[in-house]
């Protein structure tokens, strides 16, 4: 009898490159399938055959990857079994009826399945499986032994709050599942579960709330992940760019969190969860581009708090944006919009410096590129240190020197500050590189530059989509009902709809909201249904 886990569909997408070998069935012979088993193995080190076989006694052999399984399992749970059963044997039964007898009666192992080929034999020992050879038999049962070490849950790095959980998802896809189930404990809680890359045979988790999520987004991400067609899935950003839409942008579609608290709201908002086995990132779409600006302490502390500050990042994030490139435009082009003390003690600072402001910005974000870049690769214990001293050192320096002024130091620090206020990393990344572009624009152009820049962005980011659903809603079409959870955060007691983006089914969240109330809400509305 095999088992599978219960509440878990599994799909699998083997495509890959003409080179993989195709499936190969076992034989009945325990010499021929162990030799082809090692030979496509190459012989490795790690992967261990223990043979019990002597005269008068059924021959049978293990296999297994060292490292991957827990060697305490296989002493106590299925070698003691076989062994005892073994020395009953003795020549009494045949071949077939001792085999069945030790798949029925002896091993206590309830997570077994029967592996037929070879390749099924190779994805399970490469999950942590021991498989069990019988000679005379064409089938390997496949015990669940894993027992590698992992990585305990910690805090997550990335997205830290001050209140809220201080729980992170791990490499690890089953602990992934099991945070989101004791968040979410509920039977709609649906997960799917693939196979992806022909080599790495990556487990990818699909997760959603059947009910909420719409159906249309659901078969388009399904739909994505069958479409893959690569030979490694290493980290969640492999499945990002595959299955994203507008590859040719600057701006993310796809959220990603490391927080467990995050995507069980995103999930309970109508957004598809991506859980990959060998990352603590898991991915959330579809995403607007607002969600960008969204963090999980908005929902943790009061609303007029979390308005303030997302506000703020709003904010940052335009600063940050169009600061160096204002600098630039107004000291090249616009000197008349500076009150005159300021414009001659920036007149001043100037003097000595011989390159154009462009010139001036350009190597001052790319230093400061450059210091970040070094301390996220230094050692953790030295690399802020580092950081802050090359910071204060090369910019006093630059500035006594004459290549840069005083100001333009203030404008480049002040934009890095604004930048680090940005939640998402990923929009945080891309604004870095649209902030150059800009920059060009102000010092061809000025202010009118920087404005037609604006508007190709606008109109760009009009155009995208997430997974169907339009990048900047709801401003754009503008939905007025769902904008109290945009710019500001409305008190929970006030946030009675789901966002509109992908929970096309039981749109209304709190109790009190019945289905009539929705109809008779949506009728008082001019039929318009959330």
């Amino acid at each position: 009898m095999s088992t599978s886990r219960p509440g878990i569909a599994s799909q699998s997408n083997n495509s890959g490159p003409d080179s993989v070998p195709s499936s190969r069935p076992f034989t009945d012979s325990l010499e021929d399938n162990l030799n082809e088993l090692l030979d496509r193995l190459g012989e490795s080190a790690d992967v261990v055959v223990r043979k019990l076989d002597s005269e008068d006694v059924l021959p049978i052999a293990l296999v297994y990857i060292d490292g991957l399984i827990n060697v305490d399992i296989i002493n106590q749970s299925i070698l003691q079994p076989l062994t005892n059963t073994l020395l009953q044997y003795k020549g009494k039964e045949s071949k077939e009826s001792a085999a069945e007898h030790l798949r029925a009666k002896l091993l206590p192992i309830t997570q077994f399945q029967e592996c037929k080929t070879f390749e099924s034999a190779f994805s399970m020992l490469f999950e942590g499986h021991t498989l069990v050879f019988i000679d005379g038999n064409k089938v390997a049962l496949s015990m669940d032994t894993t027992g590698w070490q992992m990585r305990s849950i910690n805090e997550p790095t990335s997205q830290a709050v001050v209140r809220g959980p201080k729980e992170g998802f791990t490499e690890n896809l089953r602990t992934g599942t099991s945070l989101l189930r004791r968040k979410i404990k509920s039977p709609d809680l649906w997960i799917e579960e693939y196979k992806i890359g022909a080599r790495t045979q990556t487990n990818i988790a699909l997760v959603y709330m059947k009910g909420i999520t719409d159906d249309q987004i659901l078969k388009e991400v399904r739909s994505r992940l069958n479409g893959i067609q690569t030979d490694a899935i290493l980290e969640s950003n492999y499945i990002e760019e595959f299955i994203q839409d507008g590859k040719w942008t600057p701006f993310p579609t796809i959220q990603n969190s490391e927080r467990p608290d995050a995507v069980a709201a995103g999930i309970l908002e109508g957004q598809v969860a991506l859980l990959i086995d060998g990352t603590p990132f898991a991915l959330l779409t579809p995403a607007t581009f607002f969600s960008f600006f969204q963090s999980s302490e908005d929902y943790y502390q009061r609303y007029d708090v979390a308005s303030f500050l997302r506000l703020i990042r709003v904010v940052s994030f335009f600063v940050s944006m169009t600061l160096p490139a204002l600098y630039i435009a107004i000291t090249t082009f616009h000197q008349e919009m500076v009150p005159t003390p300021l414009l001659v003690s920036l007149a001043a600072q100037r003097e000595g410096v011989p390159f154009p402001a462009l010139v001036e910005a350009l190597v001052m974000e790319l230093t400061f590129d450059v210091l970040r870049e070094a301390g996220v690769r230094m050692p953790r214990a030295i690399g802020p240190a580092v950081s802050i001293v090359g910071a204060l050192v090369l910019g006093q320096a630059a500035v006594q020197a004459g290549l840069v002024s005083a100001a333009m130091v203030i404008v480049v620090s002040f934009t890095a500050i604004c930048n680090f206020v940005i939640p998402s990393q990923v929009i945080s990344n891309a604004l870095r590189l649209i902030r150059f572009v800009m920059m060009i624009a102000a010092s061809v152009l000025g202010l009118f530059g920087i404005t037609s820049f604006l508007m190709f962005l606008m109109i760009h980011m009009a155009g995208l989509s997430s997974v169907g659903v339009p990048y900047l809603s709801p401003v754009a079409p503008m939905t007025p009902r769902y904008l109290k959870d945009v710019f500001v955060r409305a008190p929970h007691s006030l946030l009675k709809i789901r966002p509109k983006l992908a929970a096309k089914q039981e749109a209304y969240r709190q109790a009190q909201m019945s289905k009539e109330n929705l109809e008779h809400d949506s009728s008082n509305k001019g039929g318009q249904s959330p």
